[in-house]
């Protein structure tokens, strides 16, 4: 029988320890044969997916609001005045409705709109419209928040309803939904007194909107709903429209100052 010396016992020992705890070194190119692995590993569609994917899609665009289309149905709980309500697309009908979809309650652009539009409501319920706004928090956020006096940043006798959109399927159906954050860009909404969807704008979250350009929108869909004309670039109420016709539309063209 052989006798192993201490310093070769030693050396296996290092050998022994180096295998079994030493780890791996990963470099470049090891990584590398691990990539085409899993994308080999990875199942591709088949074509039946596919197609079932796409299908899936083209169904739910079918239900996003569109210019010109029937305004998706809603129904929510929302605040109005001091009362917690149930209200529908069905409540507004034969008025024109304005959607204004806003990011959250307590936050800092959006009392200001909310406050600015709600001192001017008179001036929409005069021509027939009607506006409410509408957020994902709870009913019970828009109360508390429609109590907060003004000056602390909250919208204290608010005159315009407060819809609780919390399972965010109005402002999915809407098209105004930021899926990243779970919360609506600013986006308006303009719909007819026929239920058709007429303006769709969409804000980012930082930019407040016009209660002017709003109100001057529904008089130029109502203007051209009574008339059949068209409304040219800043249209007011009571400027010159133009008659959709080549020959006619010269009467509103040749009355412009001429090119310079």
């Amino acid at each position: 029988m052989y006798a192993l010396r201490p310093a070769s016992l030693r050396a296996i020992s290092r050998i022994v320890t180096s295998r079994i705890f030493r780890p791996k070194l990963v470099t470049a190119r090891t990584f590398s044969y691990v990539k085409p692995l899993y994308q080999e590993e990875t199942p591709k569609l088949s074509e039946y997916q596919r197609k079932k994917l796409l299908l899936k899609k083209k169904f739910a665009d079918e239900f996003v609001a569109k210019v010109t289309r029937p305004a998706p149905y809603w129904e929510a709980q929302a605040v109005v005045g001091e009362e917690i309500k149930n209200l529908s697309l069905n409540d507004f009908e034969d008025k024109f409705l304005i959607m204004l979809f806003y990011p959250l309650d307590f936050t800092f652009v959006c009392p200001t709109e909310l406050n600015a539009f709600s001192d001017r409501s008179q001036e929409f319920k005069d021509i027939g419209a009607e506006v409410v706004a509408i957020s994902c928090d709870s009913e019970f956020s828009h109360l508390a928040w429609s109590k907060m006096p003004r000056g602390q940043g909250g919208i204290g006798g608010i005159k315009i309803p407060l819809i609780a959109d919390y399972s965010k399927k109005i402002s999915e159906d809407y098209g105004v939904l930021y899926e990243e954050k779970g919360i609506p860009f600013r986006g308006t909404v303009i719909i007819d007194d026929k239920g058709t969807v007429r303006v769709i704008n969409i804000n980012d979250t930082p930019i407040g909107r016009s209660v002017d350009e709003v109100l001057r929108l529904v008089q130029a869909i109502q203007f051209t709903n009574d008339y059949g004309e068209v409304c040219p670039a800043n249209w007011k109420k009571g400027d010159a429209t133009i008659v959709p016709d080549p020959k006619k539309s010269l009467s509103y063209f040749s009355k412009l100052k001429n090119d310079k």
